[in-house]
């Protein structure tokens, strides 16, 4: 269950995910120089509206899609409050694929099915593959993609 990780906060703590049972969940890998990094503000708008309902968002940069999170914890941090007004919470930078993914990804990664191929997704797995990028399997594709955990 997801709720026997622990993650490393922004503070260098570890934190129990056991701290959000009962809640619903929207875990996403995100990144400050990305394309999809507008979807900050959708991600704010969504959490203010259903944070009293117990709806959390658990955001994780991460910087292996094209170097594209290349700050620290608390450029991160500065550079979503500051264009975004991010109030969720965010977690220190991780590794989503490969031998190095923090335990929490590797485990969404086996435990989600991978969602359906759409035109729009084949246009991104192309550009994707042709830079190198493997798109097969259960490995994260690109940067904002998103878990959502039900209580």
């Amino acid at each position: 269950m997801i709720y026997n990780y622990k993650v490393k906060d922004t503070n260098g703590e570890m934190a129990s995910l056991d701290e959000y049972k009962g809640k619903v969940l929207l875990v996403v890998n995100t990144a400050t120089g990305c394309g999809f990094t507008p979807q900050y503000e959708g991600l704010q708008k969504l959490y203010d509206k259903y944070k009293d309902r117990g709806f959390e968002i658990l955001d994780f940069p991460c910087n292996q899609f094209f170097n594209q999170a290349p700050g620290d914890d608390e450029e991160i941090k500065s550079f979503c409050t500051l264009n975004y007004g991010t109030t969720f919470r965010r977690f220190s930078k991780i590794d989503v694929n490969g031998e190095g993914a923090d335990p929490i990804y590797k485990y969404l990664r086996t435990e989600a099915p991978e969602a359906d191929e759409d035109d729009k997704s084949k246009e991104l797995y192309d550009f994707l593959s042709s830079k190198g990028f493997n798109t097969s399997g259960d490995e994260i594709k690109w940067n904002f993609t998103k878990f959502l955990i039900n209580k």
